[in-house]
């Protein structure tokens, strides 16, 4: 048994190894930039919002040295006392007001925008995972991988949130103020608070570069403990039949301490950075203050430009308060969306080829009306001296070579490891062969699209997955669309109808996860009313009935071989009784055909194939 320790982290994040090729921040946002550029407007507007916003904002420490300044009249000056106080004051309120109501406006016109470009990533990265291999997902962690999508979305948010609505702003006031201080008193306020900045953004960099590797180690922890949590809750009745509950959680639990120590070296180092910060703003704090006051006692400033350096240096140093966690925040957004980004940069193992057509299946040179499969002519299937291996080190398949003549059953027999199911996933295409070609109505399947080759063929699996779902919607997604009617009807076809109709939801009822809620037979009957829904031209049986009772076995079988009346038909099989009325049997050894023929020609052989029918009538 592998011990907890041994789970590396570069599998933490559920992504299967690749040689990974570094980005830089820039890199980044720049990928990030043609998705926020579709709304340029917006993008225009919110920029402009936030100019006004501090301009506005930079207005009040500014009317508020007019107002204290004012307030130095001569005593009985009734005028002086109702007309300038009330109206500086009701312009102070305005520019409050105006402050808060561009940066409304702002959040208002841009969050689109956010929003927009978030939807867009993840869904272009849904699509690509969809559109990798299935050695990819055979590969990947799930759950690792559904948090860095998680954590990718809402860094793209954060990212965006924190530079348009802290970093940018506070830019542009550090600006305005330097401008203010330093034409209206003299340089020292401009090079205290230029000074001041330099260190503060300084020491906030570079002690938060050098945090950021606990966060990445949390972060990495983060994602095994979630792998494994999300692995060891698919697989609940495997670990209640072996009584490991301990075992997993055991498991869990050391990626939890790892996570655990990471986070206290991150919120460990986080108080060092805090306090560095607080005594930067301290001193330059008290040195501006000191300037002025020294000013004002000399003459050279009055009390109310005490009062404007004040809340000058207020307004600058509160967003810079939390510049640390803002600059933290960045660089985690930047590091999550980069591993988003490397996900849409992961190369297709199976793509279309550049030009690749659509299948023509039908004489008139289109896949049917409506680009649908349904209904179009049965087409003939060829092998021809296919080679196949997962890993080079394992060859599959050995030179096969043989056709699957239109509307005709070729059926694969042949020990488990023979590589039959693999005959499947190369037609569906989900691998290319090393070696050889496999057409279709003699296209080669590389040069058509894979979208169209995949409609043109239906397939009943030997290991059903459902969507946790209704009956229903897992038999129409066969045919999306697809009325009450037609899926009833698809249901009487695979003999589960009576069932579904018994349950007090009909076809209503959820399965569960993974159709857990259904036995193998309920879940492979539903199998086979999906692809009998979807009415394809090619046919896939592997192990249709496997999970079945001798009864329905009987019952599905003929009503299978009625489907497949006209379809050209692959059926893959251990059970030889279910392929005695194919056109063609091939027995299948080591990746070669041993065997061809059909059942009484290979019976009078008195070969393999005659030696399986006896040890399997025997058996029966």
């Amino acid at each position: 048994m592998r011990r907890f320790g041994d789970t590396a982290l570069s599998s933490a994040a559920g992504i299967p190894a690749q040689p990974a090729v570094p980005h830089s921040d820039w890199d980044t946002l720049r990928r990030l930039f043609p998705y926020l550029w579709q709304y340029k407007w917006r993008v225009l507007a919110a920029l402009a919002f936030m100019v006004g916003a501090k301009l506005a904002n930079v207005g009040v420490p500014v009317l508020l040295k007019n107002l204290v300044d004012t307030m130095d009249i001569k005593p009985g000056d009734a005028v002086a006392v109702l007309v300038v106080p009330v109206g500086l004051l009701l312009a102070y309120g305005a520019l409050r007001l105006t402050t808060t109501l561009f940066a409304e406006l702002r959040e208002l016109v841009f969050a689109k925008a956010t929003q927009g470009a978030a939807r867009s990533i993840a869904l272009e990265t849904f699509r690509h995972l969809h559109a990798l291999s299935l050695r990819f997902h055979l590969e990947r962690q799930t759950g690792g991988m559904t948090r860095d999508i998680e954590r990718g979305v809402r860094g793209i948010e954060s990212l965006i949130s924190y530079s348009l609505y802290s970093i940018v702003p506070t830019l542009i006031e550090v600006a305005l103020v330097l401008t203010i201080l330093s034409v209206k008193f003299d340089t020292w306020f401009a090079w205290i608070t230029l000074g001041a900045l330099a260190g503060y953004i300084l020491f906030t960099v570079t002690v938060t570069e050098w945090r950021t590797q606990f966060r990445k180690q949390a972060n990495e922890f983060d994602s095994a403990a979630h792998s494994k949590a999300v692995d060891s809750l698919l697989n609940y009745e495997t670990v209640k039949y072996f009584n490991n509950e301990d075992f997993e959680a055991a498991r869990y639990d050391e990626s939890l301490v790892r996570l655990h120590q990471a986070r206290l070296k991150s919120q460990s180092t986080l108080s060092v950075l805090n306090t560095g910060q607080q005594l930067i703003i301290a001193i330059s704090l008290v040195a501006m203050l000191w300037r002025a006051t020294q000013g004002v006692v000399d003459g050279r400033m009055t009390l109310g430009d005490l009062v404007m350096v004040n809340a000058f240096m207020i307004q600058l140093y509160i967003p810079l308060n939390f510049l640390g966690v803002i600059y933290r925040e960045i660089k985690q957004s930047l590091t999550d969306l980069d591993k988003m980004f490397t996900l849409l940069e992961r190369e297709r193992e199976v793509a279309d080829a550049p030009g690749a057509s659509a299948l023509v299946l039908s004489s008139d040179g289109r896949l049917s009306a409506a680009g649908s499969s349904q209904g179009a002519n049965a087409p003939s299937v060829r092998f021809e001296d296919v080679s196949f291996a997962y890993d080079p080190s394992r060859p599959i398949l050995h030179h096969l070579s043989f056709e699957i003549p239109a509307g005709k059953t070729v059926a694969v027999v042949g020990p488990s490891g023979a590589g039959k199911s693999t005959l499947a996933r190369l037609l569906y295409r989900f691998y290319d062969v090393q070696q050889g070609r496999i057409t279709i109505g003699g296209q080669d399947i590389r040069q058509v699209t894979q979208a169209s080759l995949r409609q043109a063929i239906g397939i009943v699996p030997q290991d059903t997955v459902l969507f946790n779902d209704t009956v229903e919607y897992n038999i129409a997604y066969g045919h999306p669309g697809a009325s009450r009617t037609e899926v009833e009807e698809a249901a009487r076809a695979a003999h589960i109808h009576a069932f579904i109709a018994a349950t007090p939801k009909g076809y209503d009822t959820m399965v569960g996860e993974r159709g857990l809620k259904l036995s193998g037979g309920e879940k492979q009957r539903v199998a086979i009313a999906r692809t009998l829904l979807k009415n394809p031209p090619i046919l896939i049986f592997d192990e249709a009935t496997s999970a079945l009772d001798s009864a329905n076995e009987r019952a599905i079988q003929a009503e299978l071989q009625s489907v497949a009346h006209n379809k050209t038909t692959l059926v893959v099989a251990h059970r030889l009784s279910t392929v005695v009325d194919a056109h063609e049997i091939l027995v299948l050894e080591a990746g070669r055909i041993v065997e061809r023929g059909a059942h009484a020609a290979l019976l009078a052989q008195n070969g393999i194939y005659a030696r399986m029918w006896a040890l399997q009538q025997s058996s029966e």
